[in-house]
């Protein structure tokens, strides 16, 4: 992997979720049984409704959030803090990925389909807190999920990101396809590589492929 393909790279943006830490930690295990009580106290459906609906919204629009905002006018807020409401007890701090991202020289942001208080409640408990110029959740993003172009342009936009000066972290493969299009680096971060014209590179380790580039 070249150094040089990330030469003219100013602005690193990293998912959170599965990128940030790895997939070992199960933290999104939480999150899975939130949202499938959320949707059957809300739908008034049992749980294996709930888990299909959440899996299908999941599927179709990007994320669980869309699928209920678009098919139910769900309030978005009350149901981020509530499928957020987990704890950090899964998570270790890791000072070597901390140490790499602290050396890339540029601009540093998280953009997750979470919410971005959650998003600095997952740093602080990695020991990443203060290493990022910007945090973005899907609220920064109008509720609108990867993996839709226009939720990276808005976020893009408001951060004024150029994209061909960019490089994307991210764990689901389909959140790369965008950002590869706009003219960004694109890293798959993942246990299993995929060979997905729009993935540029491919790692298991985040803290192993960021300590080439610095």
């Amino acid at each position: 992997m070249p150094k040089s393909h990330f030469q003219s790279v100013h602005t690193w943006v990293f998912d959170l979720d599965n990128t940030l830490y790895p997939p070992h930690m199960r933290l999104f295990d939480q999150i899975e049984v939130k949202m499938t009580a959320y949707v059957m106290n809300t739908l008034g459906v049992d749980k294996p409704e709930a888990d299909r609906l959440r899996q299908k919204y999941w599927a179709e629009h990007g994320t669980t959030l869309a699928g209920l905002m678009r098919e139910h006018d769900l309030d978005p807020d009350p149901y981020l803090v509530a499928v957020h409401d987990i704890s950090m007890d899964p998570l270790d701090p890791d000072p070597e990925l901390a140490s790499v991202i602290r050396d890339l020289e540029g601009r540093r942001i998280v953009y997750t389909n979470g919410s971005a208080s959650y998003a600095e409640r997952v740093l602080e408990a990695r020991g990443l807190s203060d290493l990022f110029d910007a945090i973005y959740g899907v609220e920064h993003a109008n509720y609108r999920p990867k993996p839709e172009r226009a939720a990276f342009e808005a976020i893009f936009e408001r951060d004024g990101i150029t994209a061909q000066n960019a490089a994307m972290f991210e764990d689901d493969q389909r959140n790369l396809a965008a950002p590869h299009d706009m003219g960004m680096r694109t890293v798959l971060v993942a246990p299993t590589p995929h060979d997905a014209p729009y993935i540029h590179h491919h790692t298991d380790d985040l803290a192993a492929f960021l300590n080439k580039l610095v």
